[in-house]
């Protein structure tokens, strides 16, 4: 009896402490490198302000000897220059009156930064006559566009989806942004945009998916996606599933792309239909859901050691040294992919069967030992049940080397629907959730791949457009379009 309520007040201490956690700690198991800039930023602007204070300072003092060269770099080639030209008032000499002759220059840059501008593009289509034929009038047909009838150009579609999906800037927000620019669109009418050029990219989006089910290995993991549901007044929670490749860590010349897909449920149905076809690995998380994709025997799951390391990262401390003592053996597995990372496939897979393999099956044992001293209705109970309940999947990626420790590819994947859902709250409906999904998964590839969003949607809309053959629609995949210029840091 003494023992059980022992336990149930270990069991009701870490729910406390968990909540805690949840509520006053920090929500990541590594400190995000986003939160890690924003305390650099305020850092290097201390530093800049009293740099600049003492540079002042400097100027003062020494106002007779020439300024201090400092170098910060060159400034990208690809800018535009706009040379200014500071000379000499008067070209005679302050001493003997005489003329003063050029002997050269110095040239300093810097980078300047233009907001971005709007401007009307206008199409003049001349009507010509014929002055022997009364009734002809020739004059040159429409140029395609998304709109007809419309304001905006495919340049300006383009902006309008980079900025909701990539840069996560609701549309009203980007209404405010136009208006302070003299330039007055409801939102409404930006929604309009949107929706008429996702339904324009949809067979792009579902050539990106049918090309990454072609893989023999692919990522799967979901998050929810709020959905207004006015019949009810309130929201509704659909699911947002991502299917995400990326074979850079082993050398595969595949290249990387995630597709998103809507569904108004997480039940196992949705990645079945959504994943038909597809013959190989899946990596997924602990989610029950997947295990009827590997019924067949077509797919094999192997799941993710950053899930399972998870709930012994929520108790480790000082009062619970198994939890810190699993952390410390799984650190280890991690120290040795770091060090594989880019090798190929072959070479990874011999590293982990020498020196990965003896780790793990201690870890097994010792895991199976440590279960039966714990009470069952224990979190770490939990914690050790989940690693060893999926062990065959956990130490699937000893036997192929294509295979990664843990699904943190497609966790990255997730990230920007997390933070278009934190800004924007939900999608008006299904079809809006949807669109969600076909633009950010081409926004997303566009990033992993080095190519520039915009400038690729502009593209695509233009050809879509004006007749881009079916047959040809591989041309119009993100990966089909030249990356971005790599370009030196300016400082």
């Amino acid at each position: 009896m003494l023992l059980e309520e022992r336990a149930e007040s270990e069991r009701l201490r870490l729910i406390i402490k968990a909540l805690q956690r949840h509520r006053f700690g920090r929500r990541a198991e590594a400190l995000p490198e986003d939160q890690l800039l924003l305390a650099l930023e305020e850092a290097e602007q201390a530093e800049a302000a009293a740099g600049q204070e003492a540079n002042t300072a400097l100027i003062e003092k020494r106002a007779s000897k020439a300024a201090r060269r400092t170098n910060r770099g060159a400034l990208p080639t690809h800018l535009p220059r706009v040379e200014t030209l500071v000379d000499l008032a008067s070209p005679v000499c302050p001493c003997c009156s005489g003329v003063l002759h050029r002997i050269g220059e110095d040239v300093s840059e810097r980078l300047d930064i233009v907001p971005a501008q709007f401007r009307v593009i206008v199409v003049r289509r001349p009507k010509y006559a014929c002055r022997s034929c009364e009734d002809i009038v020739v004059q040159a047909p429409t140029p395609a566009r998304l709109i007809e009838g419309g304001l905006p150009t495919d340049g300006t579609v383009a902006q309008v989806l980079v900025s909701k999906y990539a840069d996560h800037l609701p549309l009203y927000r980007q209404a405010q942004i136009y208006a302070r620019q003299g330039v007055p669109l409801d939102r409404s009418t930006l929604a309009d945009w949107v929706g008429r050029a996702a339904f324009l990219l949809r067979p792009v989006h579902e050539r990106l998916l049918a090309s990454l089910k072609q893989s023999p290995k692919l990522f799967a993991d979901e998050t929810t996606a709020p959905v207004l549901d006015p019949g009810r007044g309130r929201t509704k929670t659909g699911q947002l599933w991502a299917y995400a490749r990326d074979d850079r860590p082993w050398g595969g010349t595949d290249p990387p792309g995630v597709a998103y897909v809507y569904a108004p449920d997480r039940t196992a149905e949705r990645p079945i239909t959504h994943l038909a076809g597809f013959r190989g690995v899946l990596q997924v998380d602990g989610y029950e859901g997947y295990k009827a994709l590997a019924k067949g025997g077509g797919v094999r799951l192997a799941f993710c050691w950053s899930h399972a390391r998870r709930p012994f990262y929520e108790l480790a401390g000082g009062a619970a040294p198994i939890a810190t003592e699993a952390l410390t053996r799984i650190a280890s597995l991690y120290r040795i992919e770091s060090e594989i990372r880019g090798r190929s496939a072959e070479e990874r897979c011999a590293v982990r069967r020498q020196r990965s393999r003896p780790i793990l099956e201690a870890l097994e044992l010792w895991l199976r030992e440590k279960l039966a001293l714990v009470s069952q209705k224990s979190k770490l109970a939990e914690a050790i049940r989940y690693a060893l309940n999926r062990w065959t999947g956990l130490t699937l990626f000893l036997e192929d080397g294509k295979i990664e420790i843990d699904s943190n590819v497609v966790e990255r994947s997730i990230r920007p629907l997390a933070l278009n859902r934190k800004n924007a709250l939900f999608a008006g409906s299904d079809k809006g959730a949807e669109h969600w999904a076909v633009i950010a998964s081409l926004v997303e590839t566009c990033k992993l791949n080095a190519v520039e969003p915009t400038a690729y949607l502009t593209d695509v809309i233009g050809r879509i457009v004006n007749g881009h053959p079916q047959r040809r629609i591989d041309d119009l995949l993100p990966w089909a379009y030249p990356t971005t210029t790599a370009i030196r840091a300016v400082a």
